[in-house]
């Protein structure tokens, strides 16, 4: 059926007048007046003070980087970490947080068992265990060999463990202090650092160095794209303002929650990221509708006051679904996610308000002077006049597309075959979407980190050459067991421990068990399963309660299956209160933990988005509409994460990485809740001005097709500098940053153009009336009810 739209009568041109607010005026003129917004009537105090509030925010942010964590994957209180607490104060064992791999070349074919070998190491751990914040050191040459796990099964390497006094920061600030007297060569010896503490201390620098690139890489890129879309230099200098004004704001909240929370080294990276992307959106849209104004002859108050009514309120309801968005990460407990929870909400209302009062107080002192140094004014097209913009305004002719611009042609092409249109796009969406169905999620360890640093190489070596050391060993721990009266409870418990699939061997004080049998009885080193004597001057008594198993698993630390496995080791009954820890451990109470926040997140993103929609729109459907649109486009993103990231496809595209064949299980939820504000942003911006529309008289038809033609330039733009900066991003070495640049560039992209530009106006075509419709309690004053079918 051909779509058709009532002609309106053409308005007249409406000169405009010539300003008398040269470059932001007094009070007495046309941007001064009673009635103009407070940032206008009020422009210079509101600038001193947000430049004060700049100043103030770099003094109480300036060491923010010093005191950021890269670390607070785990939650607290997780049973693996009780375990590890246990393991530490009574059996002085669990996985220590420093590892030394110390080899001898190819060609010393004594190995490190030859005396001079023997005495450099010995120099080395003595070295490492005379810095304070070291709790203890083992080394081969100073103990036994604990079944042979030590040495590397070519004969060239072996193990120096140290377990680090304090928490994880003060840890990772022990490891960044002893590490380099430590590594490199000593005599036969070549020594280089892992484990969890260097690899936090490589994480951090790597994050530090990969900020600084990315800015190199996305700011001349950016610069002229702003340029480019913003009109001129002044004017491109609007959302850089408004950025940094965000970023110094989360910036300085940052350092003051470090005093009281573990705040993650990503939050900062992905909260300047999230400042910049955020100021780029809210400022062209802002300055776009109140250059239209001005175009239309509105004095400069007046403009300002049209912008904030109708584009302000769009941004600030955009900043209200961001912010919700951001806020569904504090409701899980680990403290990555909740820090970037924090950084997202502080940029989202930091962002808002610059865009919402300061980028209005210099937009009112800059007066005419916006427009002036436009690099690229010799190849722009002339702006509209008043009378164009009005006639296009009207939609007349519409249907033919001689008044309608380009995404306006596109919607009303879209309208008249909406199925033609819809269908491919969906099957689209679902195609990038399937390989999500195939996820198999992990956790972060020493391969986030490029492969060619020395803690990833230790990593490596200790995964291929030394399985079976406590750096990746899983232990349950049974603090309340007397093993020496109740051994043959113990005896049974660990039997049915090695009967689980997967588990290949348990060893503890009774014997080595495999496959639900006792394979060989306890060995002298065996004693180590009991806990250790207390040091002088405690009392010494000589039988202490508890035990612990270690547990080897058929795949390596890290790989899902194990996560899986450890629930199983869970439920085995055992005889006392078991405690399961070691690094599988804590992936499965990461994995654990977000299964069950996991829906109470979602149903608060999903209510909030809804009821802020509907707070915009008061149209049930479109609200409807906005949710289920959304989430089809980051199904679509998260298949392409999985394709990439887990499967290794199109690995050159990306950057290289280390391939595992599972995805970080904490990369989707922060990719979902960044990216699914972002969506709704760039919906908050083209319904609120298909509604303006629908409001103003137009039919349903010509009301989309003027919204998407008056919007979507702009946030398509949006999406594309959002997209530079995200690519940059992902040129991060690291790869939790890589994949969330990647798939928050995705995301934008996808949304501003296939499901803003295609899908929006099919589906909305489709729904007909029905979109329009509005209950009594949610119509305005006034407004007529529309039925909710034709």
């Amino acid at each position: 059926m051909p779509i058709t739209t009532k002609p309106e009568p053409e308005p007249a041109p409406v000169p405009v007048p010539s300003p008398t607010l040269s470059g932001g005026g007094g009070a007495a003129g046309p941007g001064g007046g009673p009635s103009a917004p407070f940032a206008v009537r009020h422009r210079r105090p509101v600038c001193v003070v947000a430049l004060l509030l700049m100043a103030l925010s770099v003094l109480a942010g300036h060491d923010v980087a010093d005191r950021l964590s890269s670390g607070g994957i785990v939650p607290p209180g997780a049973e693996s970490l009780r375990a590890e607490e246990v393991l530490r104060r009574d059996f002085r064992a669990g996985r220590p947080e420093l590892v030394l791999l110390a080899r001898t070349g190819a060609a010393d074919g004594r190995g490190p068992d030859a005396p001079a070998a023997v005495a450099a190491g010995r120099a080395v751990a003595r070295r490492l265990a005379a810095d304070p914040g070291v709790e203890r050191v083992w080394s081969p040459w100073d103990a036994p060999r604990s079944a042979g796990w030590s040495h590397a099964g070519d004969g060239r390497g072996v193990l120096i463990l140290a377990w680090l006094r304090g928490g994880d920061h003060e840890r990772g600030r022990t490891a960044e202090r002893v590490v380099p007297g430590v590594t490199g060569r000593f005599g036969p010896l070549e020594v280089t650092a892992g484990g969890e503490a260097a690899t936090r201390v490589a994480v951090a620098r790597q994050a530090d160095r990969d900020a600084r690139m990315s800015e190199l890489v996305a700011l001349p890129v950016t610069v002229t794209l702003l340029l480019l879309v913003f009109g001129s230099l002044l004017a491109a200098a609007l959302p850089v303002l408004v950025g940094v004004f965000a970023a110094l704001g989360t910036t300085a909240l940052l350092r003051r929650l470090t005093d009281v929370t573990e705040i993650s080294v990503y939050a900062l990276n992905l909260g300047t990221a999230l400042a910049f992307a955020l100021a780029i959106d809210y400022s062209l849209f802002l300055v776009t509708r109140y250059r239209e104004e001005r175009t239309s002859g509105a004095a400069l108050g007046a403009a300002l006051g049209t912008a904030l009514r109708t584009a302000g309120r769009a941004v600030a309801f955009s900043a209200g679904t961001v912010a919700c968005s951001m806020a569904a990460l504090l409701v899980f407990p680990h403290p990555l996610l909740r820090s970037i929870g924090y950084a997202g909400v502080t940029v989202t209302v930091m962002a808002a308000a610059g865009s919402l009062v300061v980028l209005p107080a210099v937009l009112a002192l800059l007066g005419d002077r916006l427009d002036r140094l436009d690099a690229f004014a010799r190849w722009r097209r002339p702006r509209a006049t008043g009378a164009a913009t009005g006639k296009a305004a009207t939609g007349e002719a519409a249907d033919e597309g001689a008044a309608t611009g380009r995404w306006g042609r596109v919607a009303l092409a879209v309208m008249r075959r909406p199925l033609v249109t819809g269908v491919p796009v969906v099957c689209l969406m679902v195609l990038l979407a399937l390989p999500f169905a195939d996820v198999r999620f992990a956790m972060s360890d020493d391969r986030v980190l490029p492969a060619g640093t020395a803690a990833a190489g230790v990593g490596a070596a200790l995964r291929d050459d030394f399985p079976d050391s406590p750096a990746g060993a899983t232990t349950v721990v049974l603090p309340d067991l007397d093993a020496r009266a109740r051994a043959g409870e113990l005896d049974r418990y660990a039997r049915r421990v090695s009967a689980v699939a997967g588990v290949t061997r348990v060893d503890t004080v009774t014997g080595t068990y495999r496959a639900g049998r006792l394979a060989a009885g306890p060995t002298p080193s065996a004693a180590r399963f009991l806990p250790a004597p207390p040091a002088p001057p405690a009392s010494p008594r000589t039988a202490r309660p508890g035990a612990y198993l270690s547990v080897v698993t058929a795949g390596e630390p890290g790989d899902p299956a194990n996560a899986d496995r450890i629930e199983a080791i869970r439920d085995v009954p055992a005889p006392a209160r078991a405690l399961v820890g070691g690094f599988d451990a804590m992936v499965a109470d990461v994995r654990g933990a977000i299964g069950d926040r996991l829906g109470l997140a979602l149903t608060l993103v999903g209510v909030s988005m809804v009821a802020l929609v509907l707070g915009l729109t008061r149209r049930p459907v479109l609200a409807l509409k906005a949710l289920v649109l959304n989430t089809l486009s980051l199904c679509a993103t998260f298949g392409a994460l999985v394709f990439v990231f887990q499967q290794g496809h199109l690995r050159w595209l990306v950057g290289d990485f280390v391939l595992t064949g599972s995805l970080d299980v904490q990369i989707p939820v922060v990719t979902f809740c960044v990216a699914f504000g972002l969506s709704m942003d760039y919906e908050c911006m083209l319904l609120s001005r298909v509604v303006e529309e629908r409001r103003a008289g137009a039919d349903p038809v010509t009301a989309v097709a003027r919204g998407l033609d008056r919007t979507a330039r702009l946030f398509t733009w949006s999406a594309i500098i959002l997209a530079v900066v995200m690519v940059a991003l992902a040129t991060s070495g690291l790869v939790f940053l890589k994949a969330v640049g990647v798939g928050l560039a995705l995301a934008a992209v996808l949304d501003a153009t296939v499901v803003r530009g295609l899908l929006v106006p099919a589906v909305m075509r489709l729904a007909g009336r029905a979109t329009w419709w509005a209950p009594r309690w949610l119509r305005e004053k006034g407004e007529p009810a529309e039925p909710l079918v034709r």
